[in-house]
């Protein structure tokens, strides 16, 4: 993102996004302000991850205008608890796009360790009339 103002990077931090073959891969390095009362990455920390994660991979993966999109369903299914002290990778594939819509699905983890697993869509963003 370019304005350095809003959620993503005030709540999120510095995250790093790159391509691996038809999977996007999106990192965030968390931090003590990420965590919940049991000093592990707090959920709504994962969440965040993974919806931006979406929009990373519109980006990356298809070249798409992501900021003016929208999110119309995002179901996660936490599998273990984020150590606060490792790299969290969201990595999403694109499984179908039409005109409108774009479905996709991925993982959390941070290594080999399964932290959630995710199905999103996505609404593109429409030309402004």
């Amino acid at each position: 993102m370019k304005d350095n103002s809003r959620f993503n990077t005030q709540v999120m931090g510095p995250m790093m996004v790159r391509q691996e073959g038809n999977k996007c891969r999106l990192r965030m390095m968390p931090e003590h302000r990420h965590t919940n009362l049991q000093d592990m990455i707090h959920g709504a920390v994962t969440l965040s991850l993974i919806d931006i994660s979406l929009f990373s991979a519109m980006h990356v993966l298809r070249e798409s205008e992501a900021g003016m999109a929208v999110t119309l369903e995002l179901s996660t299914q936490f599998i273990g608890a984020g150590k606060p002290t490792e790299p969290l990778d969201a990595v999403v594939e694109v499984m179908r796009e039409t005109g409108k819509l774009m479905f996709m699905r991925g993982e959390v983890a941070q290594g080999d360790h399964l932290v959630a697993a995710f199905s999103g869509l996505v609404r593109k963003a429409t030309a402004k009339k």
